[in-house]
């Protein structure tokens, strides 16, 4: 029986789509997910934000223990060790090269001729090659290449150290016997690709692809690269269904675990799925937090330190002091102390600022039959700014016209609301959590009896905490 390797795109996928971007908690969550189904490899989006993406794989690498987490390289030396530094904690890591070899792909993509790109792709190898044995070789758009040019450069990239070729039918448009007769002429013609894993990426254009990927693992390919939904690959869940029916009259299987795939794969296509409004950065979805987190008051400090960092907060020792101390007042009340506690703990302990900003006024209009709008009047340095700005609900409208003011836009990695006191004058609290574009991750709370008034005093106590550090 033949293993083989299923890897995931879906992040990388993500990444370009406007209508299926995941936040940084989402992509963190989408890993963690990925991980307990053990695919073989999850890609990363290439690294364009040095700040936020490379928190991001550092983070993902930290938490993935079964599965390979595999990054981009780049084109350049330095883009090759920034991949490398960012993926070098994870208990499995490779980089991945990955260049055109049809002739409108080199000349659109890179503005270079044939030679050109064979030279860099083996050098781009050999310079990943100096990190890691595991290095990745992705030709883009195979099936339309010049054949002997894609046998050269697929050659060359293995014996500069390629440990596994990728081959994409990017458009999508081969039947599968032709990827099986594709398949077997790279066998022929390139003999060193039998000492490595061939994958193959095909694009679901014409609604063949699971069919083109198993006629290439017939014919000797090793990997099938899948995605959990909403983009034109074979999903994760249909492959598996052809190894469930098919895979022991083909003697081929995979180390994913199917017990736990139904249930799994639902959780990332509602992530995948949650819509994003056409006048809102904030997303629509509501996602399941992560509960799991407990803590008791016989946990010491470094216990609840690595909770701290868990949930994704990076604070220093002083405040990691401040919040151990008050998780210690809290916990003497309570049997455990949980993730939702633990953030409200930090929210209103830790970075205690000044305020660069302080709230003078904010009217909210909304209603079934009208749009919501908010109108929010802030002080900085004391002078009075405004922002106006229509929002799928009050809350939305309110941020909205807050970035407006403050002239940016904050990842909303959470928002919690909860009551604090019972009645008909009840207190609620808000909690806020925002990514700066370092990829730091702020959170702030408020309390009162209105639940927009205590978003907004959530919102700007988590944006003053990142103007102070910013400033």
């Amino acid at each position: 029986m033949r293993k083989i390797r299923v890897s995931d795109i879906t992040l990388r996928e993500c990444a370009n789509s406007v209508d299926h971007s995941l936040s940084f908690k989402e992509k963190i969550e989408m890993a963690k997910l990925m991980d307990k189904l053990h695919y073989d490899s999850i890609e990363m989006p290439e690294i364009k934000n040095v700040s936020t993406d490379v928190l991001l794989i550092k983070t993902i690498a930290s938490l993935v223990k079964n599965t390979e987490v595999c990054v981009p390289a780049g084109m350049s030396a330095e883009s090759v060790e920034t991949a490398w530094n960012s993926v070098k904690g994870a208990a499995k890591s490779a980089l991945k090269v990955s260049v055109p070899v049809s002739a409108v792909q080199m000349e659109f993509k890179c503005g270079k001729k044939p030679p050109v790109v064979k030279e860099m792709a083996a050098s781009l190898v050999a310079e990943c090659k100096k990190y890691t044995d595991n290095v990745e070789f992705s030709a883009e758009d195979a099936m339309r290449g010049e054949k002997d040019f894609l046998y050269s450069v697929i050659a060359s990239a293995v014996e500069a150290g390629a440990s596994r070729v990728t081959v994409c039918d990017s458009e999508g448009t081969m039947m599968p016997s032709e990827i099986s007769a594709f398949i077997g002429d790279l066998y022929e013609n390139v003999p060193a690709l039998k000492d490595v894993t061939l994958s193959v990426e095909i694009s679901d254009e014409m609604n063949m692809a699971i069919a083109s990927a198993f006629a290439a693992v017939n014919a000797g390919a090793g990997e099938i690269k899948t995605v959990a939904e909403g983009f034109a690959f074979p999903t994760v869940d249909s492959v598996m269904k052809v190894f469930k029916l098919r895979g022991d009259s083909n003697s081929v299987s995979s180390k994913i675990r199917t017990t736990e795939l139904s249930r799994v794969v639902n959780q990332m296509k509602r992530m995948v799925s949650t819509t994003k409004s056409e006048t809102s950065p904030f997303e629509n979805g509501v996602n399941d937090s992560d509960e799991s987190l407990t803590l008791d008051k016989n946990d010491d400090i470094s216990t609840v330190i690595k909770a701290i960092k868990k949930i994704g907060y990076d604070l220093s020792e002083e405040d990691n002091s401040k919040v151990y101390d008050a998780f210690k007042r809290v916990a003497k009340k309570k049997d455990f102390v949980g993730t939702k506690e633990l953030e409200a703990i930090i929210a209103s302990t830790a970075l205690q600022v000044p305020s660069t900003y302080t709230i003078e006024s904010y009217v909210i209009n909304s209603g079934n039959v009208i749009t919501a709008t908010a109108n929010i009047k802030l002080v900085k340095d004391g002078e009075a700014v405004s922002g106006v700005s229509v929002g799928d609900g009050p809350i939305d409208a309110a941020f909205l016209a807050i970035e407006q003011i403050v002239g940016h836009h904050y990842e909303l990695d959470d928002f919690q609301i909860k009551s604090v006191t019972e009645g008909r004058e009840a207190m609620g609290s808000a909690l806020v959590k925002l990514r700066s574009a370092s990829g730091k991750l702020y959170s702030g709370t408020g309390i009162s009896t209105d639940v927009i008034g205590a978003s907004i005093r959530a919102y700007v106590s988590a944006l003053n905490k990142i103007a102070y550090e910013e400033e």
